[in-house]
C-alpha cells in the first residue's frame, strides 16, 4: 500500500515527511532484509520483509544495502536495488589526473569484469589531491600538489559511465599534520617518529586528527563517491613508540573504533558506503596485532572490510602454509574464512585488497595473471 503523510515540527518551523515502504532486489524481486534507510542524521534497517518507516525533515531519504547500490528517493512506496558487486582497480591521485594512464584503466573497465576505481583522495605522504577549503589542510602544506581540479566534475565523469567510485583516504600516516602539530603526532624518544619510509604519523588517539580527517570524508562524500575507504585506520607497527595516552591494546582499539565510530556517525547524512583497510594477520591473531585493529570490534562500525591479503604480506605464514606466494588461492581463501568466523558478519562485506606486483618477501616472482586469477577465484 502507497502512504505519505506530512507532519508538522512546531520546534523546527518545518515541514517534515513520514515515508514507508519495502526495499527489493531489482533483479529477482525478493525483499531486502536489513537494508539502512537514512534520513538526515536518522538511520533505520528494513526488517525481515524489507519494509521500514522513518521520518525525514528535509521530504527525502537514502537507501543503501550490502551487495547492491546505493539511491536517493522523495516518495514513500517499493524501492527497488540493483545487485552490485564492485571489483576494482587503484589508481594514485598522479594515475587518475594523468590522461593516459585513467584512458587505460577505462579501457580495462569497458573489456573486463572491472566495474570500480579506488582513487586517492588524501594521499600516503598527507596531500589532499583536489582543491580543498579547509584551513588546516592549507596551513599545513597538504594543498602542494592539486592534481584533480573539479573534484565533483571528475566524480559525475566517472559514475556517468557506470563506474563505482570509491575514494581512499590515508588516515593516520600524515608527515604534514605530524610536523605541523608536533603535539599531535606519534613520538620515539621524545622526537616525532620516522617510519621505514620517512614518514611521520599523527596519534589515532587524538579526536583533533579524527575530527581533520573526517572532514576530508566529508568532502569526498560531498563530491559524490559512493564509498569512502579509509587506509592506514591503524597504529604504526613499530616499537617504542609514544602517544598521548598510555599505549595499552586496549587504548589503541578504543582509538580505532572510536574513530570509525564517529566517521560513521558524520557520514550519515550522505547515505555513503564505508569501508576500512585492515591487516590480512589481524584475521589470525587474537590480540590487535599491535595495531588497534581487531576485526570483530570494526566489522559492526563499516559497511565492508578490505582485509590486505597479499601472499607477500603474510611474511610468517598462515597455518599450513609456509611460503604464502606459492599458493595465493589458499592464503586469501583460508584468509576470508578466518576472518568471516572472527566477525560473524555477511560474506558480502569482504572486499579484500589482492597482489597484483612482484613479491618482496620470498622468491621475487612476478605476480601474473595465474597468481591473479587464484586471487579471484579464492575471493
Amino acid at each position: 500500500m502507497r502512504r505519505v503523510s506530512l507532519l508538522f515540527s512546531v520546534s523546527l518551523g518545518l515541514w517534515g515527511a513520514s515515508f514507508s515502504g519495502s526495499v527489493y532486489d531489482a533483479s529477482t524481486h525478493q525483499p531486502i532484509a536489513g537494508a539502512l534507510i537514512t534520513a538526515g542524521t536518522t538511520t533505520v534497517r528494513t526488517d525481515a520483509n524489507g519494509s521500514f518507516r522513518i521520518e525525514a525533515v528535509d521530504k527525502s531519504y537514502g537507501v543503501r544495502a550490502l551487495g547492491y547500490e546505493r539511491k536517493r528517493y522523495i516518495s514513500s512506496g517499493k524501492v527497488y536495488l540493483k545487485p552490485l558487486k564492485p571489483k576494482a582497480l587503484y589508481l594514485s591521485s598522479f594515475g587518475a589526473s594523468d590522461k593516459g594512464i585513467m584512458d587505460r584503466a577505462l579501457r580495462l573497465i569497458d573489456t573486463t569484469e572491472l566495474s570500480a576505481l579506488v582513487i586517492d583522495i588524501k594521499m600516503d605522504r598527507g596531500q589532499i589531491a583536489y582543491q580543498t577549503n579547509h584551513p588546516l589542510a592549507k596551513e599545513i602544506g597538504a594543498q602542494k600538489t592539486v592534481l584533480i581540479k573539479d573534484l565533483p566534475g571528475f566524480v559525475a565523469k566517472l559514475r556517468s559511465r557506470g563506474i563505482y567510485t570509491i575514494a581512499r583516504i590515508v588516515s593516520f600516516k600524515d608527515s604534514p599534520l605530524a610536523h605541523a602539530k608536533p603535539e599531535w603526532a606519534v613520538k620515539r624518544n621524545g622526537a616525532l617518529f620516522v617510519d621505514r619510509e620517512n614518514l611521520s604519523w599523527v596519534d589515532p588517539s587524538r579526536k583533533e586528527v579524527w575530527d581533520y580527517i573526517i572532514d576530508i570524508a566529508e568532502e569526498a562524500a560531498q563530491a559524490g563517491f559512493d564509498e569512502i575507504q579509509f587506509d592506514y585506520v591503524r597504529f604504526p607497527d613499530a616499537k617504542g613508540i609514544e602517544f598521548s595516552r598510555p599505549n595499552t591494546q586496549q587504548m589503541r582499539v578504543d582509538a580505532i573504533t572510536g574513530f570509525l565510530a564517529e566517521a560513521k556517525r558524520r557520514l550519515t547524512p550522505y547515505n555513503v558506503f564505508i569501508s576500512a583497510d585492515i591487516f590480512g594477520y589481524t584475521a589470525w591473531n587474537s590480540n590487535d596485532t599491535n595495531i588497534g585493529q581487531k576485526v570483530e570490534k570494526i566489522a559492526p562500525l563499516v559497511d565492508y572490510l578490505s582485509p590486505m591479503l597479499y601472499p607477500s604480506g603474510f611474511t610468517f605464514g598462515i597455518p599450513g602454509h609456509r611460503n604464502p606466494v606459492q599458493d595465493p588461492y589458499a592464503i586469501v581463501r583460508k584468509t576470508l574464512e578466518a576472518s568471516l568466523k572472527k566477525s560473524n558478519n555477511s560474506p558480502m562485506a569482504y572486499r579484500p585488497w589482492l597482489q597484483a606486483f612482484r613479491d618482496y618477501a620470498f622468491d621475487r616472482r612476478i605476480f601474473g595473471g595465474w597468481e591473479i586469477r587464484e586471487q579471484i577465484r579464492a575471493a
